[in-house]
């Protein structure tokens, strides 16, 4: 089932071509796909908590006053009282420190944790990379289809224009040879005013909807859509779970794993480290100036035990809360899902229905038009009859234009309800 008119001389993009462009160059396209890498990247970061740390440091120091100790008096002199200290300085002037320190974790649930909701959160990127890339998949099918329309409507406006064209200069002929009036004349030539009025309108509509689609398409060059609009069979499509639906169980799944992460922040915390350098101390005043250099090296570990916290059963009730949340959304959503189908479903079958009345009414249309027009050579009907008989014609082609695109709509949504959108 199809209808298609002559089409304009600029480049012609179908459906499918206009589609492709924009799954390849649409900036949200580009952008969910980046997220996705971004996502990746975050739990590599997570991994490598996992690898050893090694760190290197370096210092210098030069005294110009020694550090100063209190020492007891009993130190130097056994009689001294207990309370009575004496002022020492310490070290030498000149200090130098290298260390190469080297730290890995034994156990850290708050890493696996992490590991785990950087895993999901990759899906829900993937998820969302989807939605957008149906979404766009939509928008562009749209803007098509009403460029679709905009386009024939050009097409019938011309050809009505120049047949009316074409009337108002017979009967300006006729009018000169006095078998019209001048009345005659004028209600053409009003109608054509009209028409070359209307056609400016969507000239430049139909160039709008073409910019939204360069725009979306990530196109600069202009191009035409094609004038031939085929209506589908219809068809069922096998329900599968819609990226919506996908994206609430992976958020209430994002939820539940967020709880669990904070739980395990009451477990312990063991960690190794290590550390290597040299200790170098020097004096400068001859002729006893010297720079020794010792090593110093330890190797140990740690334990982290988490006592008490307050703040994690406040932050176990607020993640147990959006867990609700994102429950329910999902049900209600399921629920929604399934009564949007059946509505597409019983609009997919009105529009059927209505195509093929308006197809009854084009052929009814051309048929009173012809019998108009020969009632009207008989003197038997007016020139007001025949334009009005042609307007019949025109309305009907159009409105059988706006019926196909609201089913091509109607199926969009459907294959996008039912999960059958993009493969």
């Amino acid at each position: 089932m199809g209808f298609s008119l002559p089409g304009f001389s600029q480049q012609v993009l179908s459906l499918d071509q206009c589609v492709d462009q924009a799954m390849e160059y649409n900036k949200q396209v580009r952008m969910a796909e980046n997220n996705i890498l971004k996502t990746e990247y975050q739990k590599k970061e997570i991994l490598a908590n996992l690898w050893p740390k090694i760190n290197g440091t370096a210092d210098y120091k030069y005294y110009f006053d020694l550090p100063t100790q209190l020492m007891p008096a009993k130190a130097f002199n056994p009689m001294a009282p207990e309370w009575e200290f004496k002022a020492a300085q310490f070290g030498v002037p000149h200090n130098i420190n290298a260390n190469v320190q080297v730290g890995m974790p034994l156990y850290n649930a708050d890493v696996f944790s992490g590991i785990k909701i950087s895993e999901i959160a990759i899906e829900l990127q993937k998820l969302n990379y989807q939605k957008t890339k149906e979404d766009t998949y939509v928008l562009i099918s749209n803007l098509y289809y009403n460029a679709q329309i905009i386009k024939n409507q050009i097409i019938f406006t011309k050809k009505n224009k120049e047949n009316l064209t074409k009337l108002l200069n017979d009967l300006k002929l006729f009018y000169e040879q006095e078998l019209v009036t001048k009345n005659d004349v004028d209600k053409v030539d009003l109608q054509v005013k009209k028409l070359d009025v209307n056609l400016k309108l969507l000239q430049n509509k139909y160039k709008e909807v073409i910019n939204a689609l360069k725009l979306n398409m990530g196109k600069k060059e202009d191009f035409e859509v094609t004038t031939e609009i085929i209506t589908p069979e219809l068809k069922e499509y096998p329900v599968k779970t819609a990226t919506d639906i996908k994206l609430l169980g992976k958020k209430y799944d994002l939820a539940d794993t967020e709880i669990k992460k904070i739980k395990r922040g009451r477990l312990p915390k063991l960690s190794a480290f290590g550390s290597y350098g040299t200790i170098g101390y020097g004096y400068d005043e001859k002729p006893h100036d010297f720079l020794d250099f010792y090593n110093v090296s330890l190797v140990g570990v740690k334990l982290e035990v988490p006592f008490f916290d307050l703040s994690r059963k406040k932050k176990i009730k607020q993640k147990e809360l959006e867990r609700d949340n994102a429950r329910l959304q999902l049900e209600l959503v399921k629920e929604k899902n399934q009564m949007d189908i059946e509505n597409a479903q019983n609009k997919l079958q009105v529009q059927l229905e209505i195509i093929e009345n308006q197809k009854d009414q084009i052929a009814l249309a051309k048929s009173v038009y012809k019998k108009t027009l020969m009632q009207h050579k008989q003197d038997m009907a007016s020139l007001t009859d025949v334009l009005l008989a042609e307007n019949d014609i025109i309305k009907a082609e159009q409105d059988y234009l706006t019926a196909v695109i609201e089913y091509l709509k109607a199926n969009l949504e459907l294959k996008k309800l039912t999960g059958n959108l993009i493969p």
